[in-house]
């Protein structure tokens, strides 16, 4: 039997993080989240979970929610106004961890880390950031996904899935990427944090299948139970999307990386093996099919 744990959620109430606070009831844990916007954290709390507001910016209160923790649930947010301010996020969370005496950390990266920085913050954290742990001395466990299934949620995608069935996304047709379900990375970081064991290790991790444009127009007819077709967005298309949604030059970095994996000769690889993976951190996985069907009222007129 797992031994219940205390551990300190950071952005539970975000799309990537939440599963970790639910996955965490589920299992008998005592998830403690810190969030800037507690209001949308009732429903957590109401389950069982503590709510602690706060902002990743301040040192002092990353220090004060750390004490007793015996994990922590690491994530940066990406769309950040600031790019630069995800390393000061994450320099104050692993800092705060080390003065607790936090047993383990376990980290989304929220995307493949690059071979070398690119001059891209939001990027580049992922190797700064992978850096500062091994530094700390904090035994943590690392969970880089691939791409996330629920990026077809993005109002680059869902809207022309619904009005016109075409599937749009930045990729060209035929680019492979083992799309992988936010809750099965959450899963995942749970699992984690239960193998303190395991310290010091990197899991890259994917969806079980290695799909291109092609195959997810297929596993979307499949589960629509209509035709979709797919249409390869042009990375300015995506920016622009981004830009209004989240405001003026929020889409740049994004367009940025898509250009530069259209021309990259050694492109990160967005599909892995699992079995090995799941044999450490076993956990059941969730098919493209299975997740668009979980989501259909997403995808319907």
């Amino acid at each position: 039997m797992t031994t219940t744990m205390r551990v300190l959620v950071y952005g539970g109430t975000g799309s990537q993080s939440n599963g970790i606070v639910w996955n965490l009831l589920e299992r008998g844990h005592q998830p403690f989240v810190l969030t800037r916007t507690p209001e949308k954290a009732e429903a957590m709390r109401q389950a069982g979970a503590t709510i602690v507001p706060g902002d990743m910016g301040d040192a002092e209160t990353l220090r004060a929610a750390s004490q007793g923790m015996d994990g922590v649930a690491l994530q940066i947010p990406f769309f950040l106004r600031n790019p630069a301010d995800a390393m000061a996020y994450g320099r104050n969370a692993v800092a705060a961890a080390k003065e607790a005496g936090v047993k383990i950390i376990a980290w989304n990266t929220s995307g493949p880390t690059p071979p070398a920085r690119s001059g891209n913050p939001a990027v580049d954290v992922r190797i700064d950031l992978a850096e500062e742990l091994q530094r700390s001395g904090v035994p943590h466990i690392i969970i880089e996904p691939t791409g996330y299934m629920e990026n077809f949620l993005g109002p680059w995608t869902a809207p022309a899935v619904v009005a016109e069935d075409v599937l749009p996304y930045p990729n060209p047709a035929e680019t492979r990427v083992g799309w992988i379900a936010s809750a099965d990375v959450a899963k995942f970081i749970v699992a984690a944090l239960e193998r303190p064991q395991l310290a010091n290790r990197t899991f890259q991790v994917s969806g079980q299948e290695n799909l291109n444009g092609s195959d997810l127009a297929e596993r979307f007819s499949t589960a629509l139970g209509r035709p979709i077709s797919y249409y390869a967005m042009e990375p300015e298309e995506f920016g622009a999307v981004l830009d209004k949604v989240f405001g003026p030059g929020a889409g740049e970095a994004a367009a940025q990386e898509y250009r530069k994996a259209r021309t990259n000769p050694n492109p990160p690889t967005m599909y892995f093996d699992m079995e090995p993976v799941l044999a450490q951190l076993p956990i059941q996985m969730t098919s493209l099919t299975e997740w668009v069907r979980q989501h259909r009222a997403a995808f319907s007129r």
